[in-house]
C-alpha cells in the first residue's frame, strides 16, 4: 500500500517538523516550569520496543518528583504526582517531547502505543503484529478508551489498527484523539493501576489459553 509505505512516513516528517517549530516557545516554557517546579532531568525518558520490536528511548515531560520515604524508596505515584504533572497529562501536554521520536522515524503519529520491553514475552502471534509498524504518539485503541480498557481489548485494538491501516482510518483516530484531548477524558493518573499487574494479568491469560508467544 502507498500510503502505509511511502505517504505516512512523509506526512510524519512533514508535520513533526512543522509542529515543533511552531510550539517551540511552548516546549521551552514547558521544560522551565518543569524544571523549577518538578526538577531535574525535565524529560523523562524509557526504552520501548517499536517497528519490528527495535528498541528506542521514549521521551515526555516528566510528571512526577523523585519524593523518597526516610529508607529512600520512590513514594507511591499518587504521592509523587503533583497538580502540575496531573495538568501535563490531562491536556497530554507532557507528550509534546514525542514529536522529536516521531521526527526521528521512532514513532508515528498514529500507530499502536508502545508499551514497555518488559512486556514483548506476553503478546500472542496476532498481538504481535502491533509492531509490524511504527508505534504512534496516539492509537486506535487510546481513542476507544485510552488506559480503561482491559489489556485483551486495548491490543485486540492494535491489531485492529494494524489491518485495517489506511489513510482514512488515521484521520478517524486523528479527530477522535482531538476530541478526547479538549474533553480531557481516560486519562489514569495511577499509571501502577492500569500498568503494573500486566506481566501477571497476561501471564495467567495466557498460561490459561495455551497462546503463549513461541521464541
Amino acid at each position: 500500500m502507498i500510503y502505509k509505505k511511502w505517504i505516512k512516513r512523509f506526512l510524519d516528517i512533514l508535520l513533526s517538523l512543522i509542529i515543533l517549530i511552531a510550539l517551540s516557545p511552548v516546549l521551552a516554557a514547558l521544560a522551565v516550569l518543569v524544571r523549577v517546579r518538578l526538577g531535574s532531568p525535565v524529560l523523562f525518558s524509557q526504552e520501548r520496543p517499536g517497528l519490528g520490536e527495535k528498541i528506542f528511548t521514549l521521551y515526555k515531560f516528566r510528571t512526577m518528583t523523585d519524593e523518597r520515604d526516610e529508607e529512600g524508596n520512590l513514594l507511591p505515584d499518587s504521592r509523587r504526582l503533583t497538580p502540575l504533572g496531573k495538568f501535563l497529562r490531562a491536556s497530554s501536554l507532557d507528550e509534546l517531547p514525542e514529536f522529536f521520536n516521531i521526527l526521528k522515524g521512532d514513532m508515528s503519529f498514529i500507530g499502536p502505543r508502545p508499551l514497555l520491553v518488559s512486556y514483548l514475552p506476553y503478546y500472542t502471534e496476532e498481538e504481535s503484529l502491533r509492531h509490524t509498524v511504527r508505534p504512534g504518539l496516539t492509537g486506535l485503541a487510546q481513542v476507544s478508551g485510552r488506559n480503561f480498557l482491559d489489556w485483551d481489548r486495548r491490543l485486540q485494538k492494535d491489531v485492529e489498527y494494524v489491518k485495517g491501516l489506511s489513510f482514512s482510518m488515521d484521520c478517524r483516530v486523528l479527530f477522535l484523539t482531538v476530541k478526547a484531548v479538549f474533553s480531557r477524558s481516560g486519562v489514569a493518573e495511577d499509571t501502577n493501576r492500569t500498568e503494573g499487574n500486566f506481566a501477571r494479568i497476561r501471564q495467567e491469560r495466557l498460561e490459561r489459553t495455551g497462546k503463549l508467544k513461541e521464541d
